[in-house]
């Protein structure tokens, strides 16, 4: 019974130094052994073999490239305005001793490091700048941090701004401006469309009257020349004439009309057209009696010399 003890005890301590002996790492991770207190050596990935109760692995250590987010952080501006940015960072772990060595919490150690350089850099830039150079502060972020961490084995990959959140006030006259911005564009896009289709209308008249009078002209143009190339005699002119007299009185304003002494001399051609005359019948006009002459008045009577009517008696 005695032996059977002995022998579960002694596979015991077996199996625990087995387990005490052999570390497996696994892959994108790292994990530093201390002999007797001190640093000796960096397990890799795979199978390692380490001395038991001598040698003591620690934590692992994540090789892969980590994403943290940091707490939004109160920035002032140059214009002494409080804005609020969040911040992520994208870092990687090179050296496996110097982040557990060289400092006690690097991720801490960097969030501190961002929101101190975020406070140097912010403070330079006023507001608007702060909300259109986003690259820049990224690029200014990863270069300190960078240069920075370097030393703890951490290789920042990538700084990024999250959000920029204004106090309130700022973000309302921020949105007044911007409305008034938009209504201003507006206008002004509808006062040039307004613009455009007017210049466009009056092209489009112009070039429409150019077009009708040039029509015009062509088609009387053309209408003279089929007159003196035909040749068309006085009778066909007055039937022409008569043939447009009704359309002259069609217009729902024509009350009234005169017509034109030439009406007797196209009637008459038509007459002759249709009688065979050849002469125009003249209404005969009786001649005018001569105007007698004027009979001459005697001159009156001239007083005499002593200034009474020789007629009257004196008395």
């Amino acid at each position: 019974m005695a032996e059977l003890i002995i022998g579960i005890v002694v596979a015991l301590l077996a199996v625990v130094l087995v387990l005490r002996t052999v570390r497996i790492v696994p892959q994108a991770r790292a994990s530093n052994v201390e002999r007797l207190g001190r640093y000796l050596r960096t397990l890799e990935p795979g199978l390692n073999i380490v001395i038991p109760f001598i040698d003591r692995p620690r934590q692992l250590i994540d090789l892969r490239e980590q994403v943290v987010s940091f707490q939004p952080n109160s920035v002032i501006t140059e214009d002494n305005l409080v804005v609020h940015i969040d911040t992520v960072l994208y870092f990687q772990v090179t050296d496996p001793r110097a982040a557990a060595y060289e400092i006690q919490n690097y991720i801490q150690a960097i969030e501190q490091l961002t929101v101190t350089t975020l406070r140097n850099v912010i403070g330079a830039l006023d507001l608007e700048k702060t909300l259109t150079s986003r690259e820049h502060i990224n690029s200014i972020l990863r270069g300190v941090l960078d240069e920075a961490s370097g030393k703890w084995g951490i290789r920042v990959n990538r700084v990024e701004l999250k959000a920029i959140e204004p106090p309130a006030s700022i973000k309302e006259s921020m949105e007044k401006q911007m409305r008034a911005e938009r209504e201003k564009r507006a206008a002004i896009l509808n006062a040039e469309g307004q613009r455009q289709s007017r210049i466009l209308t009056a092209e489009g008249d112009r070039q429409a009257a150019i077009l009708r009078a040039e029509g015009q002209a062509k088609a009387i143009d053309t209408v003279f020349d089929a007159i003196h190339r035909n040749d068309p005699d006085p009778k066909l002119l007055a039937y022409q004439y008569l043939q447009m007299l009704p359309e002259l009185a069609k217009g729902p304003g024509n009350t009234f009309w005169v017509i034109p002494s030439e009406v007797t001399t196209a009637l008459q051609n038509v007459t002759k057209a249709f009688t065979g005359e050849t002469t125009p019948a003249t209404p005969s006009i009786p001649p005018i009696p001569p105007i007698p002459p004027i009979p001459s008045i005697p001159p009156p009577p001239i007083p005499s010399g002593n200034g009474h009517n020789p007629e009257i008696p004196r008395t």
